[in-house]
């Protein structure tokens, strides 16, 4: 292991041992959120749409067992609001309590966005070095430089762009795709509120009476 992190180092110089480091722990949250994302049950809402319909239905008692059999994160704000039912303010209280609860696995993003910006910037900086030094081989040498080895060192300097889109890449897709999860949550989490405040409204016949009342 070591003979290897040493010819590594060597080949491609203390860039491609940073880039390397990145890659390792950008793989590693990479792992974790998908195993945070698939524990939390984000994108399993089938026991939450089979309460909405329920509660569309005008079925309360089996919308509320449907939401208390999901594991999803949006079930308990979901109860809470059925507990809330007429009270002011409440769409926007679920709200609060649904980005609350996406918080969490939003957590990381940021440190994915840098990485896959910063990797091909690493890489860069990484030719740029190494394409100093192939100069520098080339002046020394004056007419008796190897085209060869000239050559070697300038695809060695290379490596390390290839190293950092390798890196930014793989990472942007990774980002892209956990964005792309939390956007649907929401848009879900949305959906559902809403099916709680048509629930919350008065019915036709209830708004008339209500009117006649108040006209009376």
């Amino acid at each position: 292991m070591l003979s290897h992190i040493t010819t590594l180092y060597q080949t491609g110089g203390p860039v491609l041992m940073l880039l390397v480091l990145v890659s390792v722990f950008t793989l590693a949250l990479v792992i974790f959120k998908y195993w945070q994302f698939r524990s939390a049950g984000l994108g399993k809402v089938t026991a939450i749409e089979r309460g909405l319909e329920a509660l569309d239905a005008g079925q309360e008692s089996e919308a509320r067992s449907g939401f208390q059999s999901s594991t999803h994160w949006l079930s308990a704000i979901l109860l809470s609001g059925m507990s809330l039912k007429g009270r002011e303010g409440m769409h926007a209280r679920m709200e609060a309590e649904a980005e609350q609860a996406l918080r969490p696995y939003e957590s990381g993003f940021r440190v994915l966005d840098t990485v896959a910006q910063l990797a091909p910037l690493l890489g860069l900086l990484g030719t740029v070095l190494g394409m100093i030094e192939a100069f520098q081989a080339l002046q020394a040498g004056g007419t008796r430089v190897d085209p060869a080895a000239l050559a070697g060192g300038i695809w060695v300097a290379l490596l390390t762009t290839a190293a950092g889109l390798g890196v930014a890449m793989p990472t942007s897709i990774a980002l892209s795709w956990f964005e792309a999860q939390i956007d649907r949550e929401r848009s879900f989490a949305e959906y559902a509120f809403s099916v709680l405040d048509m629930e919350d409204a008065p019915t036709p016949a209830a708004a008339r009476l209500s009117a006649v009342q108040h006209g009376a």
